[in-house]
């Protein structure tokens, strides 16, 4: 099999109620905005993936990598990981493009890409995962409604200049949710962003005072408070910690978070493999966890087909029994705009999902959606990409191109 066709589509989604996410503070959202793969092959499979994005500045993206994608093997994910790699040295971070290329292995399978990891189906308990930081008091009603609605976990947001007042808001919150709601908090400081706001990093003393606080107030555990490759300050606060310490969702894949492990930076381990190198490289870390009696839990953070590929990835191993985390911030960040070219993904009134059995990563892009929301910018065959050969290089230098690629 080879991969015969690539697409690439800016995709945006508006959004009926502007969403102001912590880890961009004072930065309002106005659409859900991503870069839509597409790869068909020979056999007419066709594998979609997504990579989150601000706008449009993918757009080169099609000439750096139809070079390194056409024609290749979908089904050696080893071989499509260096090609990915490769092509990263030359521009962005690629490895969101090869769960396109699972979805196609699946489909090939008939399988969902969690079985052919070794997973089985079963149903997975969500967690409320906020994208906002609210009046506390607000907060507080709004979690109340989410726990009727079946929740019993719940992620808040910090982001105050003051330490001072990171701890009064978990304080309020935790008063008024009671014993109803288990919770957590994230910082948001492994990747801090301050184009807007201006909110002060994060050191070890800050982040070992607020996890002291997040014992009093009984949080279980605390995501990203410092630097995500600040590896020994991470390890230190670890170590220190009376609460669990979580992080890992957005390093450079598993040469990365290696280090992590080999430093013992966290309890639990989240990356997403929209980012963190796809697939592949997240199963070794899944892998790992078990081995080192460490937890997983992946970061779900994107769009619907983020969260279908990271949803998979927790039905890999059921030996983690962590929830699986459910962005929702309502009334801007819900389930219709968060997935916005697919069906929504709607748990049951106990916060439950059921388990994705169509193969591959189990969504259907919805056509009509697509041609609503999304914009065609590149579009790459065998014949074009010849055609395109020649017209930059000439013929004579095309030929001389072939002739070196067919003898590898």
């Amino acid at each position: 099999m080879k991969i015969d066709r690539i697409e690439l589509y800016h995709v945006s989604v508006p959004l009926d109620h502007t969403f102001w996410p912590t880890w961009i503070p004072g930065y309002p959202q106005t659409h859900n905005s991503f870069t839509l793969i597409r790869l068909g092959t020979d056999e007419g499979i066709e594998g979609y993936s997504a990579g989150t994005a601000m706008g449009t500045e993918r757009e080169g993206l099609g000439d750096l990598i139809g070079g390194y994608l056409m024609g290749a093997d979908p089904t050696d994910i080893g071989a499509v990981q260096g090609l990915l790699k490769q092509a990263g040295f030359l521009g962005w971070r690629n490895f969101w493009i090869e769960p396109a290329c699972w979805d196609i292995i699946g489909k090939k399978e008939n399988k969902p890409v969690y079985e052919l990891l070794g997973g089985k189906a079963r149903d997975i308990t969500v967690y409320c995962s906020t994208g906002e930081m609210h009046d506390p008091e607000k907060r507080v009603d709004e979690l109340l409604a989410m726990r009727e609605r079946g929740f019993k976990i719940a992620k808040l947001r910090v982001k105050n200049r003051e330490l001072k007042d990171d701890i009064r808001y978990i304080e309020v919150i935790r008063k008024g949710v009671g014993d109803r709601m288990a919770l957590g908090v994230d910082a948001n400081q492994g990747w801090l962003v301050t184009i807007v706001d201006k909110i002060p990093a994060w050191d070890l003393k800050r982040a070992g005072e607020f996890a002291a606080a997040c014992r009093d107030n009984d949080i279980l555990w605390l995501e990203e408070p410092l630097d995500s490759r600040d590896y020994d300050g991470n390890a230190a606060l670890k170590a220190m910690s009376p609460v669990k310490i979580a992080g890992a969702e957005l390093n450079y894949g598993w040469d990365e978070i290696k280090i992590m492990l080999e430093k013992d930076c966290f309890h639990i381990y989240q990356p997403d493999a929209t980012f963190a190198g796809g697939i592949s490289q997240v199963k070794q870390v899944i892998d790992a966890c078990r081995f080192r009696g460490l937890e997983y839990s992946p970061h779900t953070w994107t769009n619907g087909i983020g969260f279908y590929i990271n949803w998979q990835l927790s039905l890999v191993d059921d030996s983690f029994t962590l929830p699986l985390e459910y962005p929702l911030e309502e009334p801007s960040w819900i389930p219709k705009y968060r997935e916005g070219i697919i069906d929504p993904i709607l748990p049951d009134s106990e916060a439950k999902l059921s388990p994705p059995t169509g193969p591959g990563l189990g969504f259907e892009i919805n056509p009509s959606l697509l041609r609503r929301y999304g914009k065609r910018f590149f579009k790459l065959t065998e014949t074009r990409m010849k055609l395109k050969v020649i017209r930059q290089k000439g013929i004579k230098t095309a030929l001389e191109l072939k002739k070196r690629k067919e003898k590898g």
